[in-house]
Parts: structure tokens; C-alpha cells; sequence
């Protein structure tokens, strides 16, 4: 049965975490990693993806928040708070602190790490504490009323003149509709001629079946605009206009993989804005001035 409670929704996401998500299943790759192209031929595109994130934050400073930290799963995630004394992980999966921990205390350099069981909607800091704040791939997990709240509380714990990063997906892509659409009407296509050659694939009924994914709820730009954007500054940029279903269909090593996604990030670099609210990954960049650190929204 689905969650059809805030508490009931955040169980759900704590238990898949903790049990599925971030079991590793090789060294240094989690069973969450089945929602990313870790493939050669897009590596270089998703690493420099990654690093969009630290071009828009402080280079140093004492404390840095990364709210809904999961295990740190990739190693450039570990780049942006190289230059902080102190890294907070905060996460509600157990799971999840225990592998950070372990990744922090790998650093050759940098500062120490701090772990806290913690809701991003309702986060135990005080205000305006860290002079870096990221949230990656974690505010849709929360029950949608509770999604404007996560962006005021990540605002709320940012110091002065200082910027914080959230990525998150859309809920749905105008960009990646146009590649995505032709691969379910195949798919529909493939499956209708196999129930008619009577090739389709039974399930036992009684197969037990593994959870594969938890609960995300998302938005568009307008929504985040109209809900965010008139209480806090905020700006839209690009973190990743295209998903790992378009890369694994269409980006091919034998086809010019390497090359079509060079094109992509240049048009992402070229066009950060359009991109950011037409494909499917935005880059959301919260920041805090003289005007607005009050914390009064």
C-alpha cells in the first residue's frame, strides 16, 4: 500500500534507504546507483556535471550543511566542502551516516565531519550557521506540503551573503519528453506483439518482489517560482538537462556517445538558464544578502 501519511511517507523513505538503497553492492557503489549511467562513455559528462555544484559555493569556511548527504555517494560530492572545517551530514538514514562517515574520514585533507539524524524539512540548527549548503536529489522524497518548508529551513541555516545548492528534478522535461516519448512507444509496441505471439513473461504470483525505488513526489519551475521564489532569492540553472533513460538509449560508444555529450554541456553551458527549466535536473541556487538574513520570510 502507498504512504498516505507525512509519517508514513518518510518511514517508507528511511526503510528503503536502509535496507535497499545504500547496501553496497561493490566497493563504493550502492544499490542507488542503478539510477545513474556509470558507464565509460558518459563518465567525463556526469563528472563535470557534478561539479557544477562547487562552482557556486564559497571555496572555504567553518561549517558546511549537506542536508540529506545519503553516503557521499560520488567523489566529487566530497570536493565541495574540501576547503570547510567541518562537513554535517544530516540524513534520516542510519545507513547512509554510517558510509558518510566512513568517506569523510577517507579525506587526505580537509576538515572533520559531523553526522545527525535529521529531517531537511525541519532541520536542529540555528539560524544562519553554515557558510555552505548543499541538498542533492533529496527534497523530492519529502510528502509535497512539506517541500516549500525543506527550501525556507535550507535558506534559514545559510549565513549572510553566503549561496546554497539544491538539485532536484523536475517533474516532467520538455527536453528529455521529446527523446523519452519514442522509447515507451516502442516499448508499448514490443510488448503488445509479444502477448500476441504469446511470448509475454508470466510472474509467479507468489514471487516475492524486492522494493526497487521509494516515494518522490516533484514539481515544475512555475511551481517553484510561485512558492519559493516570492519568499527567498533564488535562480534556476542547469545541473543536468538529461536523464540516465536517454543516456543509456541514446549515447553509445561505437555512435559518437563521447561526442553528442560534449554538444550537450556546451549548450548547457551556452544556455544555463532554459536548459535548467526545460530539461529535466535544475541546479537551484538559494542565496542570502544584507536584505533578506533575518530569517523573516
Amino acid at each position: 500500500m502507498e504512504p498516505t501519511t507525512e509519517i508514513q511517507v518518510k518511514q517508507q523513505v528511511r526503510e528503503f534507504y536502509d535496507q535497499v538503497g545504500w547496501q553496497e553492492v561493490g566497493e563504493g557503489v550502492y544499490q542507488n546507483a542503478r539510477f545513474e549511467d556509470l558507464r565509460p562513455v558518459s563518465r567525463a559528462y556526469i563528472h563535470n556535471c557534478h561539479l557544477r555544484v562547487g562552482k557556486h559555493l564559497m571555496p572555504e569556511g567553518k561549517y558546511f550543511l549537506d542536508a540529506g548527504s545519503g553516503p557521499i555517494q560520488y567523489p566529487e560530492y566530497l570536493e565541495y566542502s574540501r576547503g570547510y572545517q567541518v562537513r554535517v551530514c544530516a540524513d534520516i538514514s542510519i545507513v547512509a551516516l554510517q558510509e558518510a562517515r566512513q568517506r569523510i574520514g577517507d579525506r587526505e585533507q580537509g576538515g572533520q565531519g559531523l553526522f545527525v539524524v535529521a529531517d531537511i524539512a525541519n532541520l536542529p540548527f540555528a539560524d544562519q550557521v553554515f557558510d555552505g549548503v548543499v541538498s542533492l536529489h533529496t527534497i523530492h522524497h519529502l510528502p509535497a506540503g512539506e517541500h516549500q518548508q525543506a527550501f525556507l529551513e535550507l535558506f534559514r541555516v545559510l549565513a549572510n551573503a553566503r549561496s546554497a545548492v539544491v538539485v532536484n528534478g523536475w517533474e516532467s522535461s520538455s527536453i528529455s519528453n521529446l527523446f523519452v516519448a519514442p522509447l515507451k512507444w516502442g516499448r508499448r509496441t514490443r510488448k503488445r506483439i509479444a502477448r500476441r505471439l504469446g511470448r509475454a513473461r508470466k510472474v509467479p504470483a507468489n514471487q516475492n518482489k524486492k522494493a526497487v525505488s521509494t516515494f518522490v513526489n516533484k514539481h515544475d519551475a512555475s511551481w517553484l517560482n510561485e512558492e519559493v521564489g516570492n519568499r527567498i532569492n533564488l535562480e534556476i540553472l542547469v545541473w543536468r538537462s538529461v536523464g540516465v533513460r536517454f543516456l543509456k538509449a541514446y549515447i553509445h560508444p561505437r555512435f559518437g556517445g563521447e561526442w553528442v555529450l560534449r554538444q550537450i554541456y556546451w549548450l548547457e553551458e551556452r544556455f544555463p538558464h532554459f536548459m535548467g527549466e526545460h530539461g529535466l535536473y535544475p541546479l537551484i541556487i538559494l542565496s542570502k544578502d544584507d536584505k533578506n538574513s533575518n530569517g523573516d520570510f
